[in-house]
């Protein structure tokens, strides 16, 4: 009975140590399978079931995994997460973006709008209670198309873009055409959903 005791002591010791594994904080943002926080900007973000958290934007062919869409020459910033839609491929990908800069030529150009912004675009949007200048943008070269929803606004020193995007090729270029993994329309719709969880602990 005792040698029993002894055993069961020992395996609820065990199970106390392995019970909460310790979290790893990333300098450029933290996550739990369910949503990303980035504390250096006070924003959180649930991650949907129907995206995967990314840390890169190194995916599409016309941004050249540029920090934020359309950056153009003014200040470095860092990529802090993308939430892909699942199914996304070479035809048709859509992902949310998020990154931030406090250089300080960034944040003086930070709600700069990009030449391409298509008129009537460009307008304030608040995200929960935070103001942004927001602007609708393209691009296309080589059967790619790029097409952007942008963000930006200055949030305690730091610049803070927001990017929808939705990208790929044009199928009727293979043969036979290929069949692209959802819409345009659902991409957008997945996209929206996404941004309207956006939230600020501060």
């Amino acid at each position: 009975m005792r040698r029993l005791s002894l055993i069961t002591a020992s395996f609820a010791l065990l199970a106390g140590c392995h019970g909460k594994p310790p979290t790893a904080s990333p300098a450029a943002g933290d996550s739990t399978p369910h949503r990303f926080t980035a504390p250096s900007l006070g924003l959180s973000i649930p991650i949907p079931a129907d995206m995967t958290l990314h840390r890169d934007f190194d995916r599409s062919y016309l941004d050249a995994a540029a920090w934020q869409a359309f950056a153009g020459p003014h200040g470095q910033g860092q990529p802090l997460a993308a939430l892909v839609l699942k199914g996304s491929n070479r035809i048709t990908s859509a992902e949310l973006r998020i990154s931030e800069s406090g250089d300080a030529d960034a944040l003086a150009h930070c709600e700069d709008t990009p030449a391409s912004a298509k008129p009537g675009s460009i307008a304030s949007q608040t995200l929960d209670g935070t103001p942004f200048q927001r602007f609708r943008a393209g691009d296309a070269a080589m059967s790619h198309y790029l097409q952007v929803e942008g963000y930006r606004a200055v949030r305690d020193d730091r610049c803070v873009a927001i990017d929808l995007l939705v990208y790929g090729t044009r199928p009727e270029v293979y043969a036979p055409p290929r069949t692209p993994p959802f819409s345009q329309a659902q991409a957008w719709q997945a996209l929206h959903a996404a941004l309207a969880g956006v939230h600020w602990s501060r």
